[in-house]
């Protein structure tokens, strides 16, 4: 029985209706919305009672749509970047907080609609867990020294590490922007660079599942890192490499400051937005949200980075943007082909109306590696970029699907980020495959609207679609204490009965 409860082959879910039309490839089925917990309204399971350094609660939740992953079963993995910021509080620290990083596992209950009006489906989101990400070993922070005041305009801003490093003997990731130093405990050298692993701020965009169940790995956009959490603790297993030129060389904690003196690397806050997972579980592919520094903003070329799990080997590949100004979210089709969320930053959240959120395949067999591409900037090498470019198609133009369904532009999340397909459906004898979309709302549900998450189906024969397997389901730490105590509990009953 407990060897079933901790380790079981899980399917897809076939759902089977014919209560209302037959639904076709490319439909919105159902919408739902994740506004709480049963900790209350707009708060995580996280357990955290404190205050952030802008007020907000550290248990607030939102964001939930930065980055979305599929876990097997209705269960889905999601990510809020580095927490709320949109109380002006601190300009020195660009108003982030020390946000813990985390991430939510929910319960997606996907129904067949037998009401006869509304979507085919009703989406019913339920937080599970939540999970705290940490480091075993030191991580930098910031001191605080020469940043100001709180929000109350009296206290000092103060250290950038978390109360509860003190209390759980840990060291937490935070999304506050001055958490970085030189110093590398895990290399031992000295690493001024945003690559340095150490760093404490942590900006989480990209979340995938590992294959065995065990990790979840996230991309995010201050290093650019991406690094392997243990499932059930949250604890960091490994720190992948990425390539150099992502990197910045100065640091600041005023993103606008960095941005003017670093000629090459990332974009602040247009970091590694987005991470797939192929389905054999071998490759982790992540994708930049804007160009890098050195290939020109106005070249429209970003970069996918491919990792080999096992070896950490790298390789780069150009992606061009067509209408979008950034991606934000890239997910596996199969080993080779990926869906690539291209957008504007049009919405609702941002006081206008959304213009362009679309789905482009695209295929990296036979690409073309970028990896030592160097750019001048000249008009000569963004064209050269631009034609070793992936090809790309268009497969979901979700602004006009969600204006099909009565959703207008103004009230589209101006921040669709997370994107996973999930368990498969059975709908009137047709085979669907099913694929979650979220938002990101800011911690900001009152201008950004709530978290919610949008269901679309995709005809088994539009993609050559291959579902990841997954062979394990970690057991939370409270029910595997429970469970170890009552197979202790049970083989001491046996002992006695033998007696």
């Amino acid at each position: 029985m407990l060897k079933k409860i901790l380790i079981s082959s899980i399917s897809s879910i076939l759902l089977s209706t014919s209560a209302h039309a037959a639904i076709t490839s490319g439909q919105l089925i159902a919408i739902g919305s994740l506004n709480g917990s049963s900790a209350g309204v707009n708060a995580d399971l996280s357990g955290l009672t404190n205050t952030l350094e802008n007020g907000v609660a550290a248990n607030f939740l939102g964001g939930l749509g930065s980055g979305v992953a599929y876990a097997g079963g209705n269960t889905f993995i999601a990510v809020p970047d580095r927490g709320p910021n949109a109380t002006v509080y601190n300009s020195a620290v660009d108003d982030t907080s020390s946000y813990i990083s985390r991430f939510h596992t929910i319960s997606m209950d996907l129904v067949a609609n037998t009401s006869g009006s509304g979507y085919a489906y009703n989406l019913t989101p339920t937080l599970t867990s939540t999970t705290l990400l940490s480091s075993a070993t030191a991580l930098n922070y910031g001191t605080g020294a020469g940043l100001g005041n709180k929000i109350d305009g009296i206290t000092p801003i103060g250290s950038g590490a978390p109360a509860l490093n003190t209390t759980n003997n840990t060291y937490y990731f935070t999304g506050r922007s001055d958490n970085y130093g030189s110093a590398n405990p895990i290399t031992g050298v000295t690493d001024s660079t945003s690559a340095n692993p150490s760093n404490g701020r942590y900006d989480p965009e990209g979340v995938r599942v590992s294959n065995d169940g065990l990790s979840v790995f996230v991309s995010d956009e201050y290093g650019p890192y991406v690094n392997q959490f243990n499932r059930i603790t949250g604890e960091r297993i490994k720190s992948f490499a990425l390539p150099a030129n992502l990197a910045i060389a100065n640091q600041s904690p005023v993103g606008n400051t960095e941005i003017a003196n670093n000629p090459s690397g990332r974009v602040t806050n247009k970091g590694m937005e987005g991470l797939a997972i192929t389905p054999d579980g071998s490759t982790l592919v992540g994708i930049m949200q804007a160009p890098l520094a050195q290939d020109v903003k106005a070249s429209g070329n970003t970069r996918i980075v491919t990792i080999d799990i096992a070896t950490g080997i790298t390789h780069e590949y150009a992606y061009h943007l067509t209408t979008g100004s950034g991606v934000s979210e890239i997910v596996a089709i199969n080993n080779h082909e990926f869906l690539v969320d291209e957008r504007d930053g049009n919405g609702l959240g941002a006081g206008n109306t959304a213009s362009v959120k679309s789905l482009f395949k695209i295929d990296l067999a036979g690409a073309t590696d970028v990896t030592n591409f160097s750019t001048t900037g000249s008009a000569a090498d963004k064209t050269a970029l631009t034609n070793a470019a992936v090809t790309k198609t268009l497969f979901l133009d979700m602004v006009s699907t969600l204006n099909a369904n009565g959703i207008t532009s103004a009230n589209i999340p101006s921040k669709i980020e997370g994107v996973a397909f999930g368990p498969d459906i059975t709908d009137n004898g047709a085979l669907f495959h099913t694929l979650y979309v979220g938002n990101d709302n800011d911690f900001v549900p009152g201008t950004s609207g709530t978290n919610q998450f949008y269901v679309f189906a995709v005809g088994s024969n539009a993609l050559n679609y291959q579902a990841q397997q997954f062979s394990a389901v970690p057991v939370p730490a409270a029910a595997w204490l429970f469970l170890t105590g009552l197979m202790g509990f049970l083989g001491l009953n046996r002992k006695r009965k033998a007696a």
